[in-house]
């Protein structure tokens, strides 16, 4: 009996770890196709002036699942480095180190931030009657107006655009991992030897840069079979119209048309986009559910500087308002590079959407905003820019509004109608995730690819699974 054929969606780590994992377990022919020139997505890599460079600031967290992460060790070997997380926060005027150390807090933090941070953690707080809960009341009642005040919500504003009083309350359970004292008290107890595990206050890192675990996993996907179709636009995907008919993508690669067949469509592209891709459903698209849901874009402004270091930190959180960029990383850090000398790049992270005046800014007036935002944060380049260079995301972040739920389960109801459909992913289930959950929705659909067909009812156990991860910060 002929293998099913799957047309897998995007080559980022979610679709490139379907693809692997289904062709390293024999369970299917495989075709990936991919829009850009290259994998990873947004989890990729690039080279810039001898420079490598990931979009934004990336990481491999320990939490990985132990499978997933032994093969990603065995595909990796001595390239994938254990290195140390050091970072700083920006708060209320003073830098503290982050992943927060209790000696550091002791000795670096605001006092009035610590007295009010304390009072609020032994005040009793009552829930807020005024309407439904949200992104702000969760977290004013279990956190308090101080942490809050001073660092959650001025954060909020500029990652997402929105008040956080405008925010659904599951933006609060999935993007914030220390949401209570408890957890806040556990996570800085973690940083003192002996109550953490080994891995406390660290994480995984490729020395070929993040991008380099798509790479792998494409290379291994391809050995094993897979066809990889990158510079491959998806025009369109009609479902089947019997159960017996294949799905038909069409695909436009090199101005050229061509039609695919596939026994199964597993989707990694932005939800919203599908609504205008599908053809032939048997039911009407939501598009008014599309058209509700929010991404919030990203600016990332690459600073190149003629010194062979900026600062001993890998990345710098900025949560102030003064401040428009929200972190600032240092890519050399990351991977201890010592190469090329003389020289290092910074990369700024500046939230946005597609309608601000910043998306459409030229490479050296977003330099200088880049330069003003890092002199009042206290930390002035040495010199200016000696280059800059802009990548952009138009869909960086996921915005859970207040009331999204029903438009992600307008969309979600409309897709398990499609045949032989699975999306998954970040982009594929509108999820705040890190990578490792990324390649765990990929082998989940992967195990459940049988002899008889997709195990829808063990995808659902996943889904559920899925609901419970957090981002790691």
């Amino acid at each position: 009996m002929a293998q099913p054929h799957v047309v897998v969606l995007g080559a980022g780590p979610a679709g490139l770890g379907g693809a692997y994992r289904l062709r390293t377990l024999d369970r299917a022919r495989v075709t990936v196709l991919e829009r850009n020139a290259s994998v990873g997505g947004n989890a990729g890599s690039f080279e810039w002036g001898g420079h490598t460079l990931d979009f934004g600031s990336h990481r491999l967290h320990p939490a990985c699942d132990p499978d997933i992460l032994a093969d990603i060790r065995r595909l990796l070997g001595d390239d994938l480095l254990t290195r140390p997380r050091h970072g700083r926060i920006r708060l209320r005027g003073r830098w503290i180190h982050f992943p927060l150390l209790p000696v550091d807090l002791f000795l670096r933090l605001d006092r009035r931030f610590a007295f009010g941070a304390a009072r609020d953690m032994l005040l009793p707080r009552r829930a807020s009657s005024d309407g439904p809960p949200s992104f702000a009341s969760v977290l004013r009642q279990s956190l308090g107006p101080t942490v809050c005040d001073a660092f959650y919500f001025p954060y909020a504003r500029k990652i997402w655009g929105r008040d956080p009083s405008e925010l659904s309350a599951v933006q609060a359970k999935k993007r914030v991992s220390a949401n209570s004292f408890g957890k806040l008290v556990r996570k800085v107890m973690k940083m003192v030897p002996g109550f953490g595990s080994p891995m406390s206050g660290k994480f995984l890192y490729p020395r070929g840069g993040f991008g380099q675990i798509s790479s792998v996993l494409a290379d291994e996907a391809m050995a094993a079979g897979a066809d990889l179709r990158l510079g491959s636009t998806v025009v369109s995907a009609r479902a089947p119209q019997g159960p017996d008919d294949p799905w038909q993508v069409v695909t436009r690669q090199n101005g050229e048309e061509s039609v695919l067949h596939a026994d199964q469509v597993w989707s990694t592209i932005p939800l919203t986009v599908l609504t205008r891709i599908v053809e032939g459903a048997q039911a009407e698209p939501p598009r008014a559910a599309a058209d509700a849901m929010r991404f919030r874009a990203m600016l990332l402004v690459y600073v190149a500087l003629d010194v062979d270091r900026f600062t001993p930190f890998d990345a710098h959180y900025l949560p102030e308002e003064g401040v428009r960029i929200t972190r600032l990383s240092e890519p050399k850090n990351y991977a201890a590079r010592s190469e090329p000398a003389g020289r290092t790049v910074l990369c700024a992270e500046l939230p946005c959407s597609t309608d601000d005046p910043w998306w459409t800014m030229e490479p050296a007036e977003l330099g200088q905003l880049v330069a003003e935002d890092l002199r009042r944060s206290g930390i002035p380049l040495p010199h200016e820019p000696r280059e800059v260079l802009v990548r952009r995301l138009p869909q960086a972040y996921p915005i859970y509004l207040d009331g999204y739920e029903a438009h992600f389960d307008a969309l979600d109801r409309w897709i398990e109608t499609l045949p032989r459909f699975l999306s998954y992913g970040r982009q594929g289930l509108f999820a705040h995730d890190n990578t490792h959950h990324a390649l765990a929705m990929a082998y989940g659909a992967a195990d459940c690819m049988g002899d008889d067909g997709f195990d829808h009812e063990r995808w659902a156990e996943y889904r559920r699974a899925f609901e419970s991860h957090v981002v790691e910060d």
